[in-house]
């Protein structure tokens, strides 16, 4: 149970991004940017959502500096977010806005999807929190795309308006697969047996990976020894596996034509940004890849696609300053 504080104390904001497999809370300081008392909370140790939230509620208490309860609140969340009951799209977690308000004192609660919170936090960015993949400078005043592979594909553009910008994020994870060469027509064919239309995102995901590792196995009469993406990263990156080496070679190379299409598509020739937590976690490998040579690969347009850069974002709190940078500039 959180006590009652006597007055005078900080007043604050709180911030939370909130994906299929982790939510990460922190606090941020009114007057400030600054995030303190970050938290991570595993969806799979928490039956519910409102127990996380009342769990790094009661976590934070225990700071007497602060006020009780923020003065507002920003989520990022993995779904959509243009209802009142939010439901996630790769996880068992549900709340209503009406609910996750009251558990922090009935205050003002926005709600926006994860990759829109990475589309605010994109101008917060420093050279220390990305490593760039190919191309050249990013022209100014051009769109930015993002792309995050993690327990899902999430996708968003950030577009420029007069001395601003706006974010639009939409379901781009869920766009049909596009295979380019034989094994990825074989893959194809295994997922289609599996379930019926193919998105990128069967491929581009957690799931994905064990999805094309399992796609692979069966196509080269091989036991699929290992059983969670986790365990096909690990024996890839040590090179103990040669299919789950070819998993990740053939996720690369996908996620560059995938890349490569969204910046055709958007002129986002202010870069493209790969985010998540896939990515990052092999990030010499990635580099290494067929990404690159992918993205660019797009035959007449080939040359329009070489100068764009591509920065790979190891700054793992990007959805809470996402979040953080949309309540200060928020006008609601």
């Amino acid at each position: 149970m959180i006590m009652s504080k006597p007055s005078g104390l900080k007043p604050w904001h709180l911030v939370a991004d909130i994906g299929g497999t982790n939510a990460r809370f922190a606090r941020k300081a009114c007057d400030s940017n600054a995030l303190t008392d970050i938290t991570r909370i595993s969806v799979a140790g928490h039956e519910n959502f409102i127990h996380a939230l009342e769990e790094c509620m009661e976590a934070m208490a225990k700071d007497s500096a602060w006020e009780q309860y923020p003065e507002e609140a920003c989520f990022a969340v993995a779904c959509r977010t243009d209802h009142d009951e939010i439901s996630f799209t790769n996880s068992p977690w549900h709340f209503s806005r009406r609910a996750a308000s009251s558990a922090l004192g009935n205050v003002r609660l926005q709600l926006i999807n994860d990759f829109a919170a990475q589309g605010y936090a994109i101008s917060k960015l420093g050279e220390d929190d990305w490593v760039q993949v190919g191309g050249l400078e990013p022209e100014t005043g051009k769109p930015i795309a993002i792309l995050g592979p993690g327990t899902g594909l999430g996708v968003s553009l950030v577009v420029p308006a007069g001395q601003s910008f706006s974010v639009v994020d939409g379901e781009g994870g869920h766009v049909d697969f596009a295979p380019l060469d034989d094994d990825e027509y074989a893959v194809l064919n295994v997922l289609k047996d599996r379930f019926g239309r193919v998105s990128v995102e069967r491929l581009l995901s957690g799931s994905g990976i064990l999805n094309i590792y399992q796609a692979l196995c069966l196509l080269g009469h091989k036991n699929a020894v290992q059983k969670s993406p986790e365990e096909i990263s690990e024996a890839a990156l040590h090179d103990t596996d040669g299919v789950a080496v070819e998993t990740l070679h053939m996720f690369c190379r996908v996620l560059g034509s995938v890349a490569g299409n969204m910046a055709l598509t958007a002129g986002t020739r202010g870069g493209v940004y790969i985010t998540g937590g896939i990515v990052p976690a092999m990030r010499d490998f990635f580099i290494n890849s067929g990404f690159r040579q992918r993205f660019e690969d797009k035959g007449r347009f080939s040359d329009y696609l070489g100068t764009i850069p591509v920065r790979l974002v190891i700054n793992e709190t990007l959805g809470l300053v996402g979040a953080a940078n949309r309540l200060a500039m928020a006008s609601w």
